[in-house]
């Protein structure tokens, strides 16, 4: 679908394994591995963390990136947001499709990498990313897009657990050190950004699904001045 997102994909689109992925296709792989180890890897439950930073926001175009099995995505929708939804994990989107058209609402699923996406910029008035796992550069291209994205007077919202970043690798492979954390994000702003949130919080966590025992959140939220 990434082809086709300048110009409006249509909502209906269901993504599929032979749907022209762009990115990484080890990562995809990955992702898709974990998904197919369980009937369901989430709560089914939108973040917390989205549902309290967003009550304020009047509805325009959101951009979620790393979807999943896109609880948020179908609540953004039920709220009366136009929807972008973007996934490495095609394991993923087929859920994500499956539970957008039994709630009856309409989201653009973009099967790829956040930096292969080839996202219309400027054009989002919010971009949620939540406890996103977003490989480092050194060039730190996975940053940049997440704020390249945001319109001007648009909200860029990250969440991510507390403490994770200062880990260390794990025996598993699992390397802090290799992702993308709010920190990285907070100091490439500019004067053309203004810093609304910025704090550690205990976390609303949805009963059952992955990632369920992490307590507290990072939450950046940042405005797009012009």
């Amino acid at each position: 679908m990434t082809e086709n997102i300048g110009a409006g994909s249509p909502a209906s689109d269901t993504p599929s394994p032979g749907d022209g992925y762009v990115g990484d296709p080890s990562v995809r792989a990955e992702w898709d591995s974990r998904y197919t180890e369980r009937q369901q890897l989430w709560s089914g439950q939108p973040n917390g963390a989205l549902v309290a930073e967003v009550a304020g926001l009047t509805p325009g175009r959101v951009l979620d990136v790393g979807c999943g099995e896109g609880a948020d995505a179908v609540w953004l929708a039920r709220g009366g947001w136009d929807v972008t939804a973007l996934e490495v994990s095609g394991v993923a989107l087929e859920r994500a499709a499956g539970h957008a058209r039994d709630a009856g609402v309409a989201v653009r699923w973009v099967h790829a990498a956040l930096t292969e996406a080839a996202l219309p910029p400027a054009s989002f008035d919010l971009v949620s990313a939540q406890y996103p796992a977003l490989l480092r550069t050194p060039d730190a291209a996975a940053e940049r897009s997440l704020l390249a994205a945001v319109a001007p007077g648009g909200v860029l919202l990250l969440v991510h657990h507390a403490g994770m970043d200062t880990h260390q690798a794990h025996d598993s492979g699992f390397d802090p050190a290799d992702y993308v954390w709010p920190s990285m994000v907070a100091e490439l702003l500019d004067g053309d950004w203004v810093t609304e949130v910025n704090e550690q919080r205990p976390r609303v966590a949805p009963e059952g699904g992955a990632g369920a025992h992490h307590t507290d959140d990072l939450v950046l939220r940042v405005r797009r001045l012009r």
